[in-house]
């Protein structure tokens, strides 16, 4: 049967906490010269209240604990110090304390398992490589913070820390995957910049707790031929891995890949390509069709930002220049041919910065650079053709909010007012204006599509079908959506709150643009009624 150990009063040393007395009838300590370890209930004996072999006991028994003590101070019981030339306060180590501090701890103590885990969250969240922690400087920084962590090699992190915390996360995410009624999906085929072909998936669904996630699941090798039926075997055995329900899927978002697509198909799941992807296309697409009138402009934008970007001296003239002539000091832009939306920067900003790239370059060996009138004209023409589009691009690639549903209004608002030709565009603005809309419907033909776009339309609240106007479509979809349910009990989104004045009762608060204001101006006044259940 365990004795209850009683403290020894009036004492202040921190360390007379791992120590107690055994008490008399009174529960008084019974002989305050024979302090017991609560620890291992082992008799350290002490003469007059002396904490010396207290000290000395904890550092040769339990040395973890005895590094969490606070310095002993020297004198008796004063609060002298040693002060260096410096300013800090040091003193010299007893005997029991310095040996204590030279115990390393044992691997299988809480102290060396928290610092460890620590040591592995960051390796894995900043991703740097595993010999990280053989680098010299590492390892001396980690001994600055404790001298008694040993930090393990590479080989322990790369074999055991790190795969044992994938193992614990991964059964978390697949505990949580199982609890959830649906789920969309993303996957893409990509390369390292060594060329290595990678395959990855996203899923995104609602929590319990309505709150959308998404889980970055699996990037998997593919070294074998790209063809649909290596996707197809790999995408299966991802969903397999994590324990994914295929019947569960609503749908799978992919970029227009002939691969990509055919492996879909033949796994016979709901398919939605990106629209990121498809405006890319669009863009590639109309300045394809004008590239007899823009190679030479383009052309020449594209070097212009090659010779600046590959020149110090000319990037230190632009910028006296920018400072000189107050216009935005800013870089110029070089276009990916794989990220959407950077052509429109590119040419936007050399004609931002048009003035001091002719500041710069204006001198007979550099005269052949500076863009004509006609360039100019081209880049311009080019610009307003793209831009219209461009704010579109970050916004229906969000993980955050919803984007499926406002695929329909997007493409309306696009092809009928965004790009449609106008009376002040030039004939190449308009040229590619009818060839991004011809590409843009084009890839949304397929019936399929068609009806998947609707039916997220008619769900969302913020536009309840309001871009279908065929009241006999949007009455069938309704009539499938809902089933029995009676449309009648929808519940609106109540209105805002108004004073006496008409006025928002909430002030504004100033936020980025987002989908629901470049559509609520925009919404379409001759929109079909919600149509009402027959009973």
């Amino acid at each position: 049967m365990a004795v209850t150990l009683v403290a020894k009063p009036n004492v202040t040393s921190p360390v007379w906490e791992h120590f107690g007395f055994l008490p008399n009838e009174k529960g008084e300590p019974a002989n305050l010269d024979e302090p017991i370890c609560k620890i291992c209930g082992k008799k350290v004996p002490v003469t007059r209240g002396n904490t010396s072999n207290l000290r000395c006991h904890l550092a040769n028994c339990h040395p973890s604990i005895n590094a969490q003590l606070p310095p002993q101070v020297s004198g008796r019981g004063a609060t002298s110090k040693r002060t260096t030339e410096t300013g800090t306060s040091s003193r010299q180590l007893g005997v029991a304390e310095a040996f204590g501090k030279s115990v390393k701890y044992s691997r299988e103590s809480n102290r060396h398992k928290c610092l460890t885990d620590a040591v592995t969250q960051y390796l894995v969240q900043e991703m740097v490589p595993f010999n990280t922690v053989e680098k010299p400087a590492f390892k001396s920084m980690l001994q600055k913070f404790d001298k008694q962590y040993e930090l393990p090699g590479k080989t322990y992190f790369s074999e055991t820390a790190v795969p044992k915390m994938y193992s614990t996360v991964k059964t978390s995410i697949k505990s949580e995957l199982m609890n959830i009624d649906y789920f969309s999906a993303t996957t893409d085929m990509w390369s390292s910049v060594n060329m290595t072909p990678y395959m990855s998936l996203t899923v995104h669904y609602l929590s319990t707790e309505w709150v959308l996630k998404s889980r970055y699941l699996e990037t998997v090798f593919m070294p074998e031929n790209h063809t649909s039926d290596n996707i197809s075997d790999a995408l299966r055995h991802t969903f397999e891995e994590w324990s994914l329900d295929e019947k569960k899927l609503a749908c799978i978002t992919t970029d227009n890949g002939a691969n990509i697509v055919a492996a879909v198909k033949k796994l016979n799941w709901p398919w939605l390509n990106c629209f990121g992807h498809n405006l890319h296309l669009a863009v590639t697409n109309a300045m394809a069709s004008v590239k007899d009138r823009t190679a030479r402009a383009m052309g020449l934008c594209h070097t212009l930002v090659s010779t600046f970007s590959q020149s110090w001296l000319k990037r230190r003239d632009v910028a006296k220049a920018q400072a000189e002539l107050k216009i935005p000091q800013h870089g110029l832009i070089l276009d990916c041919a794989t990220r959407w939306g950077t052509k429109q920067k590119m040419v936007e900003r050399v004609l931002e910065q048009i003035p001091a790239i002719r500041r710069v370059l204006d001198d007979r060996r550099h005269q052949h650079l500076n863009p004509s009138w006609q360039d100019i004209a081209v880049l311009e023409s080019v610009n307003a053709a793209l831009k219209p589009a461009a704010e579109f691009t970050d916004l229906l690639s969000g993980e955050s909010y919803v984007t499926v549903s406002s695929v329909k209004p997007v493409l309306k608002l696009l092809t009928e007012e965004m790009l449609k030709p106008s009376s002040e565009d030039t004939t190449l603005t308009s040229d590619i204006k009818n060839k991004m809309c011809s590409v843009l419907h084009g890839k949304y033909e397929p019936a399929a599509l068609q009806n998947l776009l609707a039916k997220a339309c008619c769900l969302d609240p913020r536009y309840r079908g309001d871009h279908i106007n065929d009241t006999e479509t949007k009455s069938a979809l309704f009539e499938e959506m809902v089933g029995v349910a009676d449309e009648e009990t929808a519940v609106r989104a109540p209105a805002p709150e108004v004073g006496d004045e008409g006025q928002a009762m909430v002030p504004p608060v100033a936020k980025k643009k987002t989908l629901g204001d470049l559509l609520k101006s925009r919404t379409t006044s001759a929109s079909a009624p919600i149509p009402k259940r027959a009973r």
